[in-house]
């Protein structure tokens, strides 16, 4: 099942009934679950992020705080961002896996969830790629999925309805 968010907000998931995208840490412990689709999702290919992860780059699905339900025992440890601002990564106290991270500038209102902890990360595909000028050489770039060097303007390639999400989750 994937998501498509129309331009007015509304959710065009043929299975609405399935309204929850849900996920997990490595050992079970820690499960939660996204009450509505992600409002975008970055594929992430800065340095930082790789190190993090231990990957070429990182999945984060960028959904309101409070659309994330979370159970299960976490810890949070600060961790340094490209931009100097850091972040906070939550993570399964006992297994270690991260299961999203919140950035210092929009801390507790925002949740980027790593969507390889998903029961079914095909649910949140990319819909940018960034940091493109950071990646590894022998990483290819999905030509339909749009790719920025660096980062980009919000306002100039999320859809409207997103924008809007956004706008009211930073008020």
């Amino acid at each position: 099942m994937s998501w498509s968010i129309r331009d007015d907000g509304v959710n065009s998931n043929d299975n609405l009934g399935e309204a929850m995208i849900k996920g997990k840490c490595g050992c079970g412990a820690v499960t939660y679950q996204m009450t509505t689709p992600p409002m975008f999702v970055h594929c992430c290919h800065c340095s930082e992020c790789q190190r993090q992860t231990g990957a070429a780059y990182v999945l984060n699905a960028i959904i309101e705080a409070d659309r994330v339900e979370l159970e299960g025992p976490t810890t949070e440890h600060e961790l340094s961002t490209p931009s100097g601002k850091g972040q906070i990564i939550t993570r399964c106290k006992n297994c270690g896996v991260a299961v999203f991270s919140s950035y210092m500038i929009r801390l507790g209102k925002l949740r980027y969830v790593r969507v390889g902890t998903l029961d079914n990360p095909d649910q949140c595909p990319p819909d940018a790629q960034i940091f493109t000028n950071s990646k590894q050489a022998w990483v290819p770039l999905s030509e339909d999925i749009p790719a920025f060097e660096e980062f980009y303007k919000f306002d100039e390639v999320w859809p409207p309805s997103s924008l809007k999400r956004l706008e009211t989750a930073l008020s």
